[in-house]
């Protein structure tokens, strides 16, 4: 590598690539990340015990909540899960099932009256090798998608550009959440 004119130049070369710094994703990329298996570190059964704000946690029912992603794919990306510790839906009880579906229709609308997507991902991940990245605690992903979401990005540098902070989301989020 060439010598940098400035030493105070940490950018190295220039390349013709621009950079987008997330230095926040490195918790998650260095593995500081949920246990897939639950148990102690399960992050869907520590998330209750948080407030709300700490917690990420939008809306709390009776038999489950809904929670900001973390590590989003969207900005909005929400996780319905149960507060029971169960890795399957076919594991819920009449009950919970009921409410689990009700809690995603909830947050479809107030994704929709927050942000106005123009589509929705939604589904579940069930065991490792299906994609959970939490296979042992039953979570269903609600992810809002508008036209030219997705761009080079995430193929490219598996790099994903958000441009809006978690907190302010869940605000809006609360904020809209159907009565």
């Amino acid at each position: 590598m060439a010598q940098l004119e400035d030493p105070a130049d940490f950018t190295g070369e220039p390349d013709g690539f621009e950079r987008l710094w997330t230095p926040h994703r490195m918790a998650y990329i260095e593995g500081d990340r949920p246990d897939p298996d639950g148990g102690e570190g399960c992050p869907f059964c520590a998330a209750p015990g948080k407030d709300d704000a700490d917690g990420l946690v939008v809306h709390r029912g009776e038999h489950g909540y809904v929670v900001l992603n973390l590590f989003p794919y969207n900005p909005g990306h929400l996780l319905v899960c149960p507060y029971r510790h169960v890795a399957l839906y076919v594991d819920l009880t009449d009950d919970e099932t009921a409410e689990f579906t009700a809690l995603t229709k909830a947050a479809v609308r107030a994704l929709e009256a927050a942000s106005a997507p123009m589509g929705f991902n939604l589904g579940m991940n069930q065991g490792a090798v299906a994609g959970a990245g939490v296979a042992a605690h039953l979570h269903q992903h609600v992810v809002p998608r508008w036209g030219g979401d997705s761009n080079f990005l995430p193929i490219v540098a598996r790099t994903k550009a958000l441009p809006v902070l978690l907190e302010d989301v869940r605000g809006r989020l609360v904020e809209h959440w159907p009565a």
